[in-house]
């Protein structure tokens, strides 16, 4: 039976994972991150007959999306329900 020596382990492996990971977060690191605009809100009270609908249809642009307007709406306010009460306060876009 024949012994084989042990082969003692080079960096080799280690020095190409490193460069893996440099090519790859680099570019991610160096990239620039465009953020939405940050949107202005006012605080309004619900008053009788009014419904998400229609705030955000007050609220929206003419060239505008009327439900992308209730989503904000609804995720300023942390809204589980599209209920609202008079008197209830909400924050909604300029």
């Amino acid at each position: 039976m024949r012994v084989t020596p042990k082969r003692k382990p080079t960096l080799m492996p280690l020095v190409a994972l490193g460069g893996l990971c440099l090519a790859v977060t680099l570019p991610a690191l160096s990239s620039t991150v465009h953020a939405a605009p940050p949107v202005a809100y006012k605080t309004i009270t619900v008053q009788p007959g009014q419904t998400l609908w229609t705030l955000a249809e007050r609220t929206t642009p003419a060239t505008g999306d009327v439900q992308a307007t209730v989503d904000q709406i609804v995720g300023a306010n942390h809204l589980a329900t599209a209920d609202l009460h008079i008197g209830q306060t909400l924050k909604v876009p300029r």
